[in-house]
Parts: C-alpha cells; sequence; structure tokens
C-alpha cells in the first residue's frame, strides 16, 4: 500500500532506492548502537543477497505498482512461497513432496483467478504488470534458502544491514534516473520514511532473527499476514475495490501455501 503512494510520485527506482537508503540508515544506526562490526569479508555473499532479497524484488514491486491496485500486489506477493519451495528443493535445503507440487499448481491458479477475474478489468497493461510482480516474487522467494546458509556465518544484524547497503549500491542508477522526474511531496516522502525504518530496516531485521530458528520455508509464512494486512489496507485507505473472484484467488494462493510449507488443512481437527 505504501509502495502505491510513493512510487507514481518519485518514480519506481528511486522510491525503491530510497527505502534501502533508510533501511540502512536506520540498520546503521543500531549497528553502532550494539558495537556490532560490519561483515566485509563477506561482501560478495552480501551483494548477491542485496540482489536477491532486496533491491530485486523491491524495484519489481515499485514499478508493478504504477499500475497494479495495492490489494492485487499483496495477494500476488504471496506466490514468493511457492517459489522459495523450489529454491529450497534445489539447494537441498527441504524436498518437494506431492501435497507441495499441488500446492504450486494451486498457487499459480490462484494468481491467475485474482489478475482475470478481479474487480479492475484485466488489461494488457494489468496483465503485465501482476507477471512483473510475481516475478519480484519468485526472486525474493529463491533468495530465502540463500539467507539461511548465510545465517549460519554471520549475525542477523551484519546479514540485514549489509544486504540493504548493498542494494543502495545496485540501485543507484535507476534512482539517478528517476530523479530529475521525481515530485517529493511530503506523503510520498512519509511513505518511503516508514517503509525505510520500519518496514524494511526493522522489520527485516526481525525476519532474520526467526530464520536462524525455523526452516526456510516456514520463515515464509510471515508472507501471509503482510498480505492480509496488504489488501486490508489497501481497502480501507486507498478505498480500493474488492471481489468473490479476488477473494477466492486469494484463497487458492493462501491454500497453496500451507500445501508448500507441508501443512495439510484438511487433516486439521478442532479439539
Amino acid at each position: 500500500m505504501l509502495t502505491r503512494i510513493a512510487a507514481p510520485a518519485l518514480g519506481p527506482n528511486l522510491a525503491a532506492g530510497l527505502r534501502m537508503v533508510m533501511a540502512t540508515a536506520m540498520l546503521s544506526l543500531i549497528m553502532w548502537k550494539l558495537n556490532t562490526p560490519w561483515p566485509l569479508q563477506h561482501w560478495k555473499e552480501l551483494l548477491l543477497l542485496g540482489l536477491l532479497a532486496v533491491a530485486g524484488p523491491h524495484v519489481l514491486y515499485a514499478r508493478s505498482s504504477l499500475d497494479l491496485p495495492a490489494g492485487y500486489g499483496a495477494l500476488l506477493t504471496v506466490t514468493s512461497v511457492l517459489f522459495g519451495a523450489f529454491a529450497s528443493a534445489w539447494l537441498k535445503e527441504e524436498s518437494l513432496t506431492v501435497p507441495k507440487m499441488l500446492g504450486c499448481l494451486l498457487g499459480f491458479a490462484g494468481a491467475a483467478l485474482v489478475v482475470r477475474l478481479g474487480p479492475v478489468e484485466p488489461t494488457h497493461t494489468l496483465v503485465i504488470a501482476a507477471l512483473t510482480c510475481m516475478a519480484g516474487a519468485a526472486i525474493s522467494g529463491v533468495s530465502t534458502p540463500f539467507l539461511k546458509k548465510a545465517i549460519a556465518r554471520m549475525e542477523p544484524l551484519q546479514i540485514t544491514a549489509g544486504m540493504h547497503a548493498a542494494a543502495v549500491l545496485l540501485m543507484l542508477p535507476g534512482a539517478l534516473i528517476d530523479l530529475p522526474h521525481a515530485q517529493f511531496s511530503l506523503r510520498a516522502m512519509s511513505a518511503v520514511m516508514l517503509m525505510g525504518f520500519v518496514t524494511s530496516g526493522l522489520a527485516y531485521w526481525m525476519y532474520m532473527r526467526i530464520m536462524r530458528h525455523v526452516p526456510p520455508m516456514a520463515a515464509l509464512s510471515s508472507t501471509f499476514l503482510s498480505t492480509g494486512f496488504g489488501v486490508l489496507w489497501a481497502v480501507l485507505l486507498l478505498d480500493e475495490p474488492t471481489s468473490t473472484a479476488m477473494a477466492t484467488g486469494g484463497a487458492l494462493i493462501l491454500l497453496a501455501c500451507l500445501l508448500v510449507m507441508g501443512l495439510n488443512p484438511l487433516r486439521w481437527r478442532l479439539p
């Protein structure tokens, strides 16, 4: 929802880049207060993580938000769980079972339903924006097993600060392209500051601390909450429309992700 506010005014590259700058500033301050050293010896790994986990997804999310309603974006980003399943299986962090494969198929079907039958007319522009958003989710999902491996060598705060700093460098050229056309309104800058300091800086640090103790797919389960709140804020604050088809597609995506994580809701029993 905040990306939907900031990107049209500042440009997608500059909005995402400023978000990373503010996150890096926040995390750098925390590292200084906690006397935590920068893991400069792992700069190559942090550069890769900055590309996969931060810079790549957020540039694509910001670009898709120019034409994609925030509620759609919130639903489609949950497909990162599906892509995370494939990446975890490829790196032998987890295994792909029949229910997980079924979940992948349901997830893509749900995403297609959201875009094709949602409350907004499925124009060519909307489809391209949806595919761009899913590309960002794919990159984010792929980064998960790499983050899990990194946590064995670095502290959560070091990883979070290091990859955001790397993302700033990676996003600088695109941000400079958007700069001459940017409109620095109070509304847009407030949205960027909130995303940078809270949803990127503090929240990602919390996410990395959780990942130290759980498998990659379990860590990605936080996407469910962000998706639900993303749709809620879009409806309440941006007055975006909803539909039965959108809700059905979203339910399919959530069911798919539960299956991919190894949780079969059909086997649940009430006490």
